[in-house]
């Protein structure tokens, strides 16, 4: 007996060793898994914020009729109307020679006025493009214009065009079809400022002749440069740099979307705490969404700093506005997303603070069930004997509503809630006649 008490000691010891080492182990292997898992899931939210880029590069910035669609509202901005109908009537002033012109007409005492003439010629001429630009008519052309510079583009960033391997090295936008359209206005405007009217093609219908740069030149007598009225869109080096982006992603966006999604089945499968899995989720897509929008916003910074300060500057960043705004508003998307994912993972969390939250949440709803049985059981009473007061109660939130909010909208849906408001109250007030 006293030689079997210490071996059974010892066999208890060698157990407990064996379970703290077990429990040792497992602890580590928690730990490795919960390391594994958030490392995991940093990396799924920021592919899931890259893969909306992609997806919206693929769909907008590769697709010529979402791409035109996209631009077509540009010419009606006022900041991006100002840039072009200022470029379009500095290039038009370069071509005509506006003060030899005006020298020649004049007599010759007074030709040293040809130069501040030709300078107060500026302003009509530009008021002229800006109207021009706003025309349904110009409309499309400037879509025409559009689809044929992106389908350029993307024939040479897609491997399809040998354009710049054989003689030209950049896509441009060529803007002579707005040059066509205000000569013809102010042909018929100030027919002396050419001498003669001039004939040239009309673009209402949306149709760029191939010939409009000889019959713009035969009409004005005079040749234009190569590159008039032209402002380049990519040049030799960006075309490159898309055309191996573009292999890049058409190569790897479906894998990178099935990556994505094996990297969060992974990270769920791996964590030891799957809703603690989840908030992480959430808090990494907030950070992922901010991340990519600082890069981008300093991508855009940029590409304004190649742009010369003021007007043109103003018409670029509006240009860039419009463009990526379906790209801001799914990351706004996905930051909204992230946010509510982790508050409601930490909401249903074991924790003090959600313990708290839930209780009172509770505790909330049921003073709202207990204020809705008495509403319904005393509210139509006091409704009856005070309709008056809440019907001019209602007016008068109406009418500070109407002075905050002046908008053709807002005055219209306060006068719609306002009827549904009086409507409402006496109806509520009626069932207490006819209970009573």
């Amino acid at each position: 007996m006293t030689d079997e008490l210490p071996r059974l000691r010892a066999q208890v010891y060698a157990l407990q060793a064996r379970l703290d080492q077990r429990e040792r182990r497992a602890a580590t292997v928690r730990m490795l898994r919960r390391i594994g898992a958030a490392v995991l899931i940093a990396v799924t939210a920021f592919a899931l914020v890259m893969s909306v880029v992609g997806i919206w590069s693929a769909r907008t910035a590769l697709n010529t009729d979402r791409w035109v669609a996209t631009v077509a509202p540009l010419p009606k901005d006022p900041e991006v109307a100002a840039a072009v109908a200022d470029f379009a009537t500095v290039k038009l002033f370069e071509a005509v020679d506006v003060e030899q012109r005006l020298r020649s007409v004049l007599p010759e005492q007074a030709a040293f006025v040809a130069g501040p003439l030709a300078s107060q010629l500026h302003a009509p001429v530009r008021a002229t493009a800006t109207k021009v630009l706003g025309s349904d008519q110009f409309q499309r052309v400037w879509t025409e214009l559009n689809r044929r510079a992106h389908q350029r583009a993307l024939a040479v960033v897609e491997g399809d065009s040998d354009l710049v391997a054989v003689h030209q090295d950049r896509v441009e936008i060529d803007l002579l079809p707005l040059i066509n359209e205000v000569l013809r206005t102010l042909s018929a405007q100030l027919p002396t400022l050419f001498g003669k009217q001039l004939s040239l093609p009309d673009l209402s219908s949306g149709e760029i002749p191939a010939d409009l740069r000889i019959r713009v030149q035969d009409s004005l007598g005079v040749t234009l440069p190569e590159n008039f009225a032209q402002f380049t869109v990519y040049d030799s080096g960006q075309l490159w740099a898309a055309q191996q982006a573009v292999t890049t992603a058409k190569r790897g966006l479906v894998l990178f979307l099935i990556g994505t999604l094996v990297l969060l089945v992974l990270a769920l499968l791996v964590s030891p705490d799957r809703r603690r899995t989840a908030l992480q989720l959430g808090l990494w897509l907030v950070v992922a969404a901010v991340a990519v929008t600082a890069t981008l916003r300093a991508v855009r910074e940029q590409i304004l700093q190649n742009v010369p300060e003021g007007l043109y500057r103003d018409g670029a960043a509006d240009v860039l506005t419009t463009v990526f705004s379906q790209l801001r508003t799914r990351g706004w998307q996905m930051l909204w997303t992230g946010a509510l994912l982790a508050l409601l993972m930490y909401a249903i969390g074991p924790g003090r603070g959600p313990v708290w939250l839930r209780r009172k949440t509770v505790q909330v709803w049921d003073a709202i069930r207990r204020g809705g049985r008495a509403l319904a059981a005393h509210g139509p009473s006091w409704t009856a004997r005070h309709l008056d007061a809440v019907r001019v109660g209602g007016v008068a939130v109406a009418v500070v509503l109407a002075l905050l909010f002046s908008s053709w909208t807002a005055l219209l849906s306060i006068v719609v809630v306002l009827a549904a408001y009086e409507l409402l109250v006496t109806a509520f007030a009626l069932r207490s006649t006819r209970t009573g």
